[in-house]
């Protein structure tokens, strides 16, 4: 078999020899499709590839370089060379590249030999033509070549350096931006296989961060395609520079991507979602510094798209401080409490003023209709949630809480809420935080005078009490007669 193999190496290597010294033609293209399909098949011909059959095969892609540079740059086809010549090179092109593409498989041998030749520069130099046409011929070699760029760079960290040098950020960027989806996944595919921390830490270089944006416009845009949205988990999300990079020049409607994809990944079953620090605290600073748009929704005056971003912000931020011992830190935020707690006061005030998209409502019939659609729904009681979860056994924040009058706002939102689903629920969760182990909080409870919901009353009709206990309060559930 080792001989057979020897044999149809010596034989492919005269055969593409001979490519060279002829005009091309249709059986040329035979010549290259028999080399693909044998090393495709056979594991010990694609091992007794070598340089004598590899040497021909790039002066053959060199050749058609030189002729797709000319003929793909001339907009009337020169004298004597017609459409069907420059079908054929496209097609002799495309079959290169598949055979290169075959000859990696599980070869890291063939991957480094390819790389040393220079396969990855010619290939590479090609696709730049080819990129930049609308021509249906073009798309077999384009995506051929893409699929050989990805195959040569898998397990091959050379090889990979290589790629990332010659072509970030213009040239991936253009393939990611070429109008075919089998051709964005490929070159999606080739950022993922590339990338790992040092070279996602250079794509916050302004130079570079439009290659970072277009892969998380592909996130919204063509969310099929799975190889972005594991770039963004696996690695943009890991770094703090990049994501703060991105997040300050993306538009509103990428901004919450971003985010979606950031909550999924803190909803993981891993203990580790790999989500720096310095992310939590760069979101938690732009959701102080933006909130407050939300509150002109009342008028309609804001688009939904910057209203769903302070939403989409509060999300991920309820989440980073609800079991995430790494974001606790976020107690100690500077004012997150404070903002908080003044927009739920200011969100509170502008629903009781007025019948607005703030109002508390009792209307669940019609919860599948328009309010569903509403971006405010359940704002108010993440709002609740987050402070439940800053007040989560930490003295500091119960007792600043009591110093901004939020015990009876957090009381005032204990009844049902339609446009609030679960409101009442978040608003207990905040209250038991707040009086755990804080008796100038349990008295303050204690102390209210009827004020509406506003005092522990409200808190029976939820079937929940406050009881004196050892010179203390508890919150406990009411023991009903059956």
């Amino acid at each position: 078999m080792a001989a057979s193999a020897s044999s149809g190496i010596a034989e492919m290597s005269a055969s593409l020899s001979g490519i060279l010294k002829e005009k091309h033609c249709p059986e040329h293209l035979q010549i290259l499709k028999s080399f693909t399909t044998a090393l495709f098949r056979s594991v010990l011909f694609r091992d007794a590839v070598n340089e004598s059959v590899l040497s021909p095969l790039l002066h053959v892609l060199s050749r058609l370089h030189d002729q797709l540079r000319d003929q793909l740059h001339t907009a009337v086809p020169a004298q004597g060379q017609d459409v069907p010549s420059v079908t054929l090179e496209l097609q002799l092109t495309a079959e290169c590249f598949r055979a290169q593409r075959n000859a990696c498989v599980q070869s890291t041998g063939n991957q480094s030999l390819l790389r040393d030749l220079g396969f990855i520069n010619v290939t590479l130099k090609i696709l730049k033509y080819l990129q930049t046409k609308e021509d249906q011929d073009v798309l077999e070699p384009l995506r051929c070549g893409i699929q050989f760029i990805g195959n040569v760079a898998v397990g091959n960290e050379t090889c990979k350096e290589d790629i990332w040098q010659l072509s970030v950020p213009d040239q991936l960027l253009q393939l990611l931006c070429v109008d075919d989806e089998k051709t964005v996944t490929y070159a999606s595919m080739v950022v993922h296989t590339c990338l790992d921390e040092a070279k996602v830490e250079t794509l916050a270089l302004p130079e570079n961060i439009p290659l970072a944006l277009k892969v998380m416009e592909l996130c919204r845009t063509q969310p099929d395609i799975d190889w972005t949205v594991l770039i963004a988990a696996q690695h943009f999300l890991k770094c703090a520079a990049l994501v703060e990079a991105m997040y300050t020049r993306m538009q509103h409607h990428d901004r919450v991507t971003l985010l979606e994809l950031l909550l999924a990944q803190l909803r993981e079953d891993d203990s580790e979602c790999g989500v720096p620090p310095a992310v939590a605290s760069f979101l938690a600073s732009s959701f102080q510094s933006g909130c407050s748009a939300v509150l002109t929704l009342a008028t309609g005056a804001v688009s939904s798209n910057e209203a769903l971003t302070v939403i989409s912000l509060l999300d991920v931020l309820c989440e980073m401080s609800s079991d995430h011992a790494e974001f606790m830190f976020l107690q100690d935020h500077p004012d997150l409490l404070t903002n908080t707690t003044d927009l739920l006061a200011q969100v509170h005030a502008i629903g009781k003023s007025s019948k607005n998209i703030f109002s508390a409502s009792q209307n669940f019939s019609s919860f599948s209709g328009d309010t569903q659609l509403s971006p405010v729904v359940s704002f108010k009681a993440h709002l609740i949630r987050l402070i439940g979860n800053l007040c989560h056994n930490n003295n500091n924040n119960q007792n600043k809480m009591r110093e901004l009058d939020g015990i009876p706002l957090i009381l005032d939102n204990c009844n049902i809420d339609s446009n609030n689903p679960f409101i009442n629920q978040w608003a207990i969760f905040a209250i038991r935080n707040l009086l755990e182990n804080n008796l100038e909080n349990q008295k303050v409870v204690a102390s209210l005078e009827q004020r509406g919901a506003a005092d522990y009353s409200a808190l029976r009709e939820l079937g929940f009490e406050v009881e004196e206990r050892d010179g203390g309060l508890l919150l406990k559930t009411i023991r009903k007669d059956t």
